[in-house]
C-alpha cells in the first residue's frame, strides 16, 4: 500500500503558544511524530504541512525535507483538517504521485505507538472501499453526560434510563492520534460527508491530546515514569 504520512503543524496555537517545537522530556513535540513516521514509511512520503519558518527549521534540523509553505487561508483558526490534507494531497498529485491512503499524524499524539499505527493500517488494508480509519478512546463520560431540558432540570442524555454504568451502550470519543484515510474519499466527499469509519481503539493512557499546560504536565509525567 502507498502511503504519504502528513503532520500538520500550525504555528500558531492559543492553547499552548509554540507547542508543537516546544520541548517535551529532551526533544520537540513535532519529533515524536516525525520520529514514528520514519518507521512506517521513508522520507520522500513524509509531508509536515506549516506555515511557521521555526518549525521548518525543526523539522530540517531532523533532515527532513519540508515540501512547501502551508499558504496563510489555510493557517487560520478557521481553516480545516480537510483542507489541509486536500491541499498536500494535490501537491503530491501535481508531481505524479499517488497513494493508496493517508495517515494523518497530528504532533499532539505523542503517547501512540508504532505497534497502534500498523494495527490501524491492517484494519484499513482489510476493509476496502472504506472512507476512514480513527483511532477512538472508550468515553467514560456516556454514564453522567447530560442536558439541561426547557424548565431547565438536568436529564440524562445518553444514559436514559439511570442504570449501572456497566449495562449502558458503548460510546466512543475520537482522540486526535490515528487517521487513515481514503484519497479518493477525501477528494470527492470531504471528512464531514464520510459515512463509512472504522473505528481503532487506544488505551486511555496513549490517547492523550495536548491541547493546555495540563495535557502536557501529565504525558511528561507518562513519559518520565514509564
Amino acid at each position: 500500500m502507498k502511503l504519504l504520512v502528513i503532520i500538520p503543524a500550525r504555528g500558531g496555537s492559543k492553547g499552548l503558544p509554540g507547542k508543537n517545537i516546544r520541548p517535551l522530556c529532551g526533544k520537540p513535540l513535532i519529533g515524536y511524530s516525525i520520529e514514528l513516521a520514519r518507521t512506517i514509511v521513508s522520507d520522500k512520503d513524509i509531508c509536515v504541512s506549516t506555515d511557521a519558518q521555526e518549525i521548518i527549521d525543526v523539522v530540517e534540523r531532523y533532515g527532513l525535507y519540508v515540501p512547501f509553505v502551508r499558504p496563510a487561508h489555510l493557517s487560520t483558526d478557521t481553516a480545516t483538517t480537510n483542507d489541509v490534507l486536500v491541499h498536500a494531497l494535490n501537491f503530491y498529485q501535481q508531481q505524479g504521485r499517488e497513494y493508496d491512503a493517508i495517515l494523518l499524524l497530528q504532533p499532539t499524539s505523542p503517547l501512540r505507538t508504532a505497534a497502534q499505527v500498523h494495527e490501524a493500517l491492517a484494519l484499513y488494508e482489510t476493509h476496502p472501499g472504506i472512507d476512514m480509519v480513527v483511532s477512538v478512546k472508550k468515553s467514560h463520560a456516556a454514564a453522567v453526560i447530560s442536558h439541561e431540558n426547557e424548565e431547565g432540570w438536568l436529564i440524562p442524555t445518553l444514559n436514559t434510563h439511570s442504570g449501572p454504568r456497566q449495562q449502558i451502550t458503548s460510546y466512543y470519543e475520537y482522540n486526535g492520534a490515528i487517521y487513515i484515510i481514503n484519497p479518493i474519499s477525501l477528494q470527492k466527499k470531504g471528512i464531514p460527508n464520510f459515512t463509512k469509519r472504522l473505528k481503532y481503539v487506544m488505551s486511555e493512557e496513549t490517547s492523550y491530546d495536548i491541547d493546555s499546560l495540563t495535557d502536557w504536565q501529565i504525558v511528561e509525567h507518562f513519559m518520565r515514569n514509564k
